[in-house]
């Protein structure tokens, strides 16, 4: 399942992944996203991965491929929170390939993850 994390800065958004995450997951991030969107003209985006990539589902990695394709040129900064070598690797690739800037953080790095999404601070 995804949920939105609240009480984050005005300019990102968030969300927690944990269990199993299915397509109809994604419903609350397209619209959180859109939302952002309009209101800020980039996204800064943030997705805290409690559980592994493979608890996501084949139509939950088409919902974020999606995610990623109608939005690429809005988005600014991306980070994942994960202690995953896997999703590292991954995301140094992807970072390769589209526009903005994408980071992974530690979980217990939390707190710089959200400042670095928000434009708060910048790191290396």
């Amino acid at each position: 399942m995804i949920e939105q994390i609240k009480n984050l800065p005005d300019n990102m958004v968030g969300f927690r992944a944990s269990g199993e995450v299915v397509k109809d997951d994604f419903n609350v991030v397209h619209k959180k996203v859109e939302q952002l969107v309009d209101k800020t003209g980039k996204l800064n985006y943030m997705l805290y991965l409690e559980n592994s990539p493979a608890n996501f589902s084949l139509g939950a990695w088409w919902e974020d491929a999606l995610l990623g394709v109608k939005n690429i040129t809005k988005w600014n900064r991306a980070s994942i929170i994960s202690d995953s070598e896997t999703v590292d690797k991954f995301t140094a690739f992807f970072s390769k390939i589209m526009p903005g800037e994408f980071k992974v953080f530690q979980k217990n790095d939390l707190e710089r993850a959200i400042d670095w999404t928000s434009e708060k601070i910048d790191v290396e």
